[in-house]
């Protein structure tokens, strides 16, 4: 099923051409059809034209079908559908790390953790492949941000931003998406939920292997 809905969203633009010529065929040779079952005369004839008639609408008639499924597929149901639904391998260990919003439970152990000097400088980003650009680092941040940035690497999957307290592995995942991004929004992060203070911020990216690549990690520092 993930590859079924995979190759719909990635051969969408081919799968209408191909429907699309596949249907004016199909329609002509149902309005000929058509137009030879009302001229018939003989009853052979006529047999032979109904018989062409049912054959071409019953085409015309899949082919609207399966436009309308595709259309139905790639507008409502695949773009609901989570990033970690179209990983390949269901065990996937994505970093050894939780997966989720931001839970109370969380914000509480965060709460708890002293405030740490935040160190101004990317780590493991690669540019033009796996790289924030906003925030940058050392960045004051409050409210709802804007994660710009770029994940463009051959074979994607999928990527996350994630979030943990400056000196700690513990990370909370944010957010995720499924398409390639190239210097532009990410997605949006609602800072509220933390206890200000200096936190890590990183971008991690997998590709459609379920292998995940080193993470872009940006510090930041969250205010009230």
């Amino acid at each position: 099923m993930v590859t079924f809905y995979k190759f719909l969203a990635s051969y969408e633009a081919l799968i209408y051409i191909l429907l699309a010529i596949g249907g004016l065929f199909s329609f002509r040779w149902l309005w000929r059809s058509w137009r030879e079952s009302q001229t018939a005369i003989y009853k052979m004839e006529r047999e032979f034209s109904a018989r062409r008639l049912g054959q071409s609408a019953a085409i015309s008639i899949l082919i609207t079908i399966l436009f309308c499924v595709e259309l139905f597929m790639v507008t409502f149901i695949i773009p609901g559908l989570s990033a970690d639904f179209f990983i390949s391998t269901p065990t996937l260990d994505l970093i050894s790390t939780p997966t989720g919003t931001l839970s109370p439970v969380m914000m509480t152990q965060y709460a708890n953790l002293p405030p740490q000097t935040s160190v101004a400088n990317l780590t493991g980003c690669t540019p033009n492949q796996i790289i924030l650009t906003s925030p940058k680092p050392g960045d004051e941040v409050k409210g709802t941000i804007t994660l710009v940035g770029t994940v463009n690497i051959p074979n994607f999957g999928f990527y996350k931003y994630e979030v943990a307290p400056q000196g700690s592995d513990t990370w909370a995942t944010i957010s995720a998406g499924r398409e390639i991004v190239v210097d532009s929004k990410l997605g949006d992060w609602i800072t509220t939920a933390l206890t200000p203070g200096d936190y890590q911020l990183r971008l991690v990216v997998t590709d459609n292997q379920g292998k995940a690549l080193p993470a872009c990690i940006v510090p930041i520092r969250v205010i009230p």
